[in-house]
């Protein structure tokens, strides 16, 4: 895969396939190799469906988009934030349903406490403009939110030092490469730069300086 590109997956190109699993579905959004396990994903869970006892290497980060996704450990409503560490292991289920963001063996190394941020403990602060800004994880030179846009907020032009990940939650996303509605999954390289802006109100996942 190269990193040097960017990357635009809207929900209309996303292909769902089948896992292992019985009752889960994946959209594979990126995949370094087979063998090294980096691998970032849509994962979808219907209704009472289950994986077995599974270890992350490297580690794995959740974002909860829909439903509500359990293990041993309890359950986590959409909108929970999750970060199991590497070496760490659980039998991951649920009862309702869920919808999933999952990156991975993607932890940097000594990167290696795990997280959870349910909707109750989030803590949003003021951003620039009128933006509102959820900071989930950082680590090095890598920074992990959830940032909140409103209705026809404009940001400044910037550049992604370490390259740039977004997720639209809700809303729509857009920039002078295009629009991007719920569902787009966009990964932008090192130096790469752009103008956004929403004309409605939009939530998005961003992770930057990993690249």
């Amino acid at each position: 895969m190269d990193f040097s590109q960017a990357v635009c997956l809207r929900p209309e190109d996303q292909e769902w396939v089948t896992s292992p699993a019985d009752g889960v579905s994946r959209v594979h959004l990126e995949r370094v190799a087979e063998e090294s396990g980096h691998v970032t994903s849509f994962v979808k869970f219907e209704p009472g469906s289950y994986f077995s006892q599974h270890s992350h290497t490297h580690g794995e980060e959740i974002l909860v988009l829909e439903g509500v996704f359990s293990d041993g450990s309890g359950d986590y409503p959409a909108g929970t934030y999750i970060r199991n560490p590497p070496g760490s292991k659980h039998k991951p289920f649920t009862k309702e349903g869920c919808k999933l963001f999952v990156k991975l063996d993607q932890f940097q190394r000594g990167d290696n406490d795990r997280v959870v941020i349910r909707p109750e403990d989030q803590r949003w602060s003021d951003g620039i403009g009128g933006l509102k800004v959820l900071p989930l994880h950082m680590f090095n030179t890598e920074s992990t939110a959830l940032v909140a846009w409103p209705k026809n907020e404009v940001f400044q032009p910037h550049t992604h030092f370490g390259g740039e990940e977004i997720v639209v939650i809700s809303g729509k996303f857009i920039d002078e490469y295009g629009e991007y509605p719920e569902g787009t999954w966009l990964r932008s390289p090192h130096l790469s730069k752009h103008f956004p802006r929403v004309e409605e109100e939009t939530l998005i996942y961003v992770k930057i300086g990993f690249l």
